[in-house]
């Protein structure tokens, strides 16, 4: 076990933007029997701010990670049956409520991207910046791993990956070593694949945008757990399971997700009614009130305390009308 994992829970992740939630979601959860959703439990730490702060507040949270389930259950346990873990990819959120026979939720949060613990522990084949398996699967026990796409792929589907998901300008050069090295051995190892986007990376690219395997990684990672197809139908769920005056906050880390959360919640927050109506009737008026003027970011004093929320995206909107 990694020295990472032998520190308190508690002390191996800080919730990012963590007041800007508690106070946009607060409004929605002060009423007794209010439930929140954490679809992205992670470490628990926002859920664990949010049932200290409402005594009368449930809470479900749900991962797809099973070691984080079981982590963040464990630091939960002291709030008794207020807290509900569920074994889940957020787009099913509606299935786990109806299973759990839950409400319509007050409160709903997601915390998109890797969590902590996944970045921590190096097995896991998230971090760039040590060796690893190519792993990068959030559910270990189900699905393809980054090493699997990498030898598996075509070549032109590892191009559009890189150039869609991580918006990698030399995806070919990386793709073209990446087929020359598992023509002979597979690939296996995050050192060597970092090694090999080093050697094909032009140098003028190599001295700009932090470290450059970052995009290659992003992608490969988004790729193997289907982030942004799960988030393309999770977050308009997640707006219809809300009740009236419920609140959604969500918490993006790259321009991808941002611009799929934006116009989710601007097209709720939109008339749907034909033009020249006298009159719009209660079925084409916005659904959602945006909370929220564009994405707001975290203060300059917490990204110097926690780097990992410098690229943090956040945007909340309420609900205002029932469905049709």
């Amino acid at each position: 076990m990694s020295p990472s994992n032998e520190r308190p829970t508690a002390e191996r992740h800080r919730p990012v933007m963590l007041r800007r939630c508690l106070e946009l979601l607060a409004p929605a959860l002060g009423e007794p029997g209010a439930v929140a959703v954490d679809c992205t439990l992670g470490l628990g730490g926002h859920a664990e701010a949010l049932l200290s702060a409402h005594p009368d507040l449930r809470l479900i949270g749900l991962d797809r990670d099973p070691d984080a389930l079981a982590l963040a259950s464990e630091r939960l346990a002291r709030f008794g049956d207020r807290f509900r873990a569920a074994h889940a990819v957020y787009d099913r959120l509606p299935e786990v409520l109806e299973r759990l026979d839950a409400p319509a939720p007050a409160g709903i949060l997601f915390d998109l991207g890797v969590s902590s613990m996944q970045l921590d522990e190096p097995e896991r084949g998230f971090a760039y910046a040590r060796d690893a398996p190519l792993d990068m699967r959030m559910d270990r026990s189900r699905g393809p791993s980054a090493a699997d796409v990498l030898n598996t792929y075509p070549p032109g589907d590892l191009v559009r990956i890189l150039r869609s998901y991580g918006e990698e300008r030399n995806a070919r050069r990386i793709v073209e070593a990446v087929v020359r090295e598992r023509a002979t051995t597979p690939l296996t190892s995050s050192a060597r694949l970092v090694e090999l986007i080093r050697g094909a990376l032009p140098q003028a690219a190599m001295r700009t945008g932090g470290n450059p395997a970052k995009r290659t990684f992003q992608a490969l990672r988004i790729e193997v757990n289907g982030e942004l197809e799960v988030l393309e139908r999770a977050v308009p769920a997640a707006v219809e399971t809300l009740r009236v005056g419920g609140r959604i906050v969500v918490m993006s880390y790259h321009s991808l997700e941002d611009r799929l959360v934006k116009r989710v919640l601007a097209e709720g927050a939109r008339s749907t009614a034909p033009r020249g109506l006298p009159v719009v009737p209660e079925e084409y008026r916005p659904r959602l009130r945006l909370l929220t003027r564009g994405a707001e970011l975290p203060d300059e004093e917490e990204t110097a305390a926690n780097r990992r929320a410098a690229p943090a995206r956040l945007r909340a909107a309420e609900r205002i009308r029932p469905a049709r």
